[in-house]
């Protein structure tokens, strides 16, 4: 079936005609189901079939025999399916019965130790796709490497499997925690998107052919899937910023966070009780350093029992969220999908009399080991059971939580100790008879989904979540934040992050971060200091460490380091109002909050590869690691406005965002050569749905031309905390509006020389 869905997107299914039993379609990841839109038929003829979109930018080209569709746009061949004859599906066949022994082997298949029986046979589906005139692909996190994809014609395929991989390899293609099965391509005139649609084990491999290679470069992509069926969408931009919305039309915005989520968090594996709690809360207040969010891990529980509090070390957690409150700060907990066996865990026994686990293929509650021992797990693509999970969030079920308690979904993948690569069998059952093969990709998603819905309902719908959760898929944008998983504290997990975060962020998921310090080991001071300044300018901005590692609170590490952390965490709250602004424009319009610099600058072909440096929205780049400069000639790391834009920062930061309700705003203006600036704000009350349900915000634009900065309303708006600007602080044209690398030394200091600045009190 090949159809067109209004906005540039082509989608293409293939099933089989009469299968034995009906084969799994991914549900729930798509918002709704696309309406689509009748193609003309320009021509027919024996074996042929040519089409035309709606209105005619697109004309397909699809043959029999051999089969393969051609996608042109203005003549030109955009895109190609079955080029290369890859088309793969494996038709459901009766059960082996008493067939010879190597007849098995397409029916169960040894892993190591652990033996996959498939109850219902062998079922992948591949196909290859080339696109034409491309030469550089990104996408289908998550993996430990570079931005641009690369060949896989000498070595692995890169994996879109969800896998718990502690301390996880850098440059490797194998799966970790997540996986958006989404890969875009770009070149100067054109950026175009492959949206595969599967949720079992899936393989891709590339073969980029480029320039130097041939006359018009060529990237094959083949898609390799374990189950389900052939469900493609085809997005064809042109741009990149088209291609952001067609993918968020069919899966969903970036959901827009409570404020304070924006501000840091500090948390470790574990703040040991209360008291720690306090201290760790008050060493903020005397080092001057603002946060927003502590967090507690597994061992704030009484043995691993989530929804429960370990009863001598938080003897009373909620008058000790009392105290945080009072501070104007929240809390958030770890809530992890394995259940302790236990008939007197409350849980555990509702869940196993409702039948509520996921099953073996015996038929039984499977049982495998987690951080509480032997472990049932939730089966969350139940939608009975995601109703029943919300409910475990209402205050009066969670005993000792608050409306300042928010959530971590951890271990989500699943992880199971002890199992096949840390994870769950494939031929575990869960709802509906769906075999765990079908479904593995999903499983942290639907948890992320219930956990969001619980927190949601807790308030009656009125309070916006805050869910981490570290297993995603095409979709999670919707439900909360996801983080890179456990790192390293080394260089090069810091390197590595930036890649990372951006191809998450292309994929439709801003709220994005790397674990601030790395994860499993001791920074040193000056890479902890390094990573501070990377994470001040990233979406989703947390210093977590590893039970094994030392304490790194921000004040351990001298004097020195202890200033220049404050002043990068000061940073990031002073650029509140722009970061907030950026997500705002993410669930709005689907433009990532982090970007690499091809978006920004798609003709400029030195862009197409940049990693150690990107864009913060369209107004500012920023510029992390820099192994050309001496580091100790260069203290902050470069952070640069773009020329002819304007943003609205605070004019000082607060111990908290609810600190800073009552500081006023400034502009920055950076003129362009023609001394001109545009910029916007949004703003709303951080934290409730009134800016949907009452349109309760205000969103104006800025403007400085001639000398002269207006602002204009942006949209109908209801928004009763009165606006106060201090001051517009304006520079001429430091950068030019088209610089896409960060200049050398030398030429800084010359801008910042030549710079001439001036402020306007109003």
């Amino acid at each position: 079936e090949i159809s067109e869905i209004q906005g540039n997107i082509f989608r293409l299914k293939i099933d089989e005609a009469s299968p034995l039993r009906a084969r799994y379609k991914v549900p729930d990841v798509l918002i709704k189901e696309p309406t689509t839109q009748r193609l003309f038929v320009s021509q027919k003829e024996s074996g042929i079939l040519a089409l035309s979109s709606v209105n005619e930018d697109y004309k397909l080209k699809v043959t029999a025999n051999p089969f393969q569709v051609v996608i042109q746009s203005k003549g030109e061949t955009v895109l190609s399916m079955n080029s290369n004859g890859l088309l793969y599906f494996e038709h459901l066949q009766p059960p082996p019965g008493d067939r010879k022994q190597e007849d098995l082997g397409l029916w169960q298949e040894k892993f190591g130790t652990f033996l996959d029986i498939k109850a219902h046979g062998p079922s992948s589906v591949g196909m290859d796709f080339s696109l034409h005139g491309f030469d550089h692909v990104y996408g289908i996190p998550q993996h430990t490497e570079t931005l641009l994809l690369k060949n896989t014609s000498d070595g692995d395929a890169y994996r879109l499997y969800n896998l718990d991989i502690f301390g996880h390899k850098i440059h490797d293609k194998i799966g970790i925690y997540g996986s958006v099965p989404l890969l875009l391509a770009h070149k100067p005139n054109r950026t175009s998107g492959i949206f595969w649609l599967n949720s079992s084990e899936t393989l891709v491999d590339i073969n980029t052919k480029t320039a130097k290679q041939r006359a018009v470069p060529l990237t094959d992509v083949r898609w390799m899937s374990e189950s389900g069926i052939i469900d493609v969408f085809l997005l064809m931009g042109p741009t990149a910023f088209d291609l952001f919305k067609q993918f968020a039309q069919l899966t969903g915005t970036q959901a827009l966070p409570p404020l304070f989520s924006l501000g840091y968090h500090q948390c470790r594996w574990n703040y040991e009780d209360e008291q720690d709690v306090k201290a760790v809360d008050a060493g903020f207040d005397e080092h001057d350093i603002p946060y927003d969010v502590i967090w507690l891990d597994i061992e704030h529980t009484d043995d691993k029992r989530y929804f429960t509090w370990d009863k001598k070390k938080f003897q009373n957690p909620r008058k000790m969220q009392e105290h945080l409150r009072k501070k104007k700060r929240k809390l958030v907990v770890i809530v992890d999908p394995h259940i302790k066996v236990d008939p007197m865990y409350t849980l555990y026994s509702e869940a196993k009399d409702k039948g509520y686990f996921v099953k073996d293929r015996n038929g039984q509650d499977f049982e495998g080991i987690c951080w509480p021992g032997s472990s049932c797990y939730l089966d969350f693509t139940s939608p009975e059971v995601r109703k029943w999970y919300a409910d475990q969030f209402a205050f009066k079920t969670y005993k000792g939580s608050t409306n300042i308690l928010y959530v971590w979904n951890d271990m989500n993948e699943p992880s199971v100790f002890k199992g096949a690569e840390l994870t769950m069998q494939k031929d575990a059952v869960h709802y509906n008879n769906w075999e765990h093969r079908e479904v593995h990709n999903l499983y942290g998603f639907y948890q992320q989904m219930a956990t969001a819905e619980g927190l949601i309902r807790r308030s009656s719908g009125k309070e916006r979540p805050f869910v981490l959760t570290r297993s995603f898929f095409a979709g999670s944008q919707k439900y909360g934040a996801v983080w890179t998983g456990d790192n390293t504290a080394e260089w090069g997990y810091l390197k590595i992050s930036i890649p990372m975060l951006l191809t998450i962020s292309m994929t439709g998921i801003s709220f994005c971060g790397a674990d601030v310090g790395g994860f499993i080991g001791d920074p040193e001071p000056e890479l902890l200091v390094r990573w501070y300044q990377a994470g001040a300018y990233q979406p989703f901005f947390r210093g977590h460490s590893n039970m094994e590692s030392k304490r790194r609170e921000p004040w351990l590490f001298g004097k020195r380091n202890t200033q220049i952390i404050r002043e990068a965490i000061r940073e990031r709250y002073v650029l509140l109002p722009y970061l907030y602004t950026l997500f705002y424009r993410a669930h709005t319009a689907a433009e990532p909050v982090m970007r690499p610099l091809w978006v920004e600058f798609p003709e400029k072909i030195e862009t197409f590869d940049v990693e150690n440096e990107y864009m913060l929205g369209k107004q500012v780049s920023s510029h992390p690691l820099d192994f050309e400069l001496n580091i100790f000639e260069v203290v902050r790391i470069p952070v640069f406005q773009r020329g002819g834009t304007v943003i609205p920062l605070k004019t000082a930061a607060g111990k908290s965002t609810e600190w800073m309700i009552d500081i006023s705003y400034e502009l920055h203006v950076a003129l362009d050569t023609e001394a001109c600036a545009i910029g916007e704000l949004y703003l709303d009350d951080g934290h409730s749905f009134q800016y949907l349900h009452k349109k309760q915000f205000l969103y104006r634009k800025f403007t400085f031309h001639k000398n002269i900065l207006t602002s204009s309303v942006f949209s109908k708006m209801y928004f009763s905390k009165i606006f106060f600007t201090e001051r517009v602080v304006s520079h001429w044209a430091m950068l030019p509006k088209e610089v896409v690398t960060a200049p050398s030394l030398s030429e800084l200091r010359k801008h910042l020389n030549d710079a001439i600045s001036h402020m306007i009190y109003f």
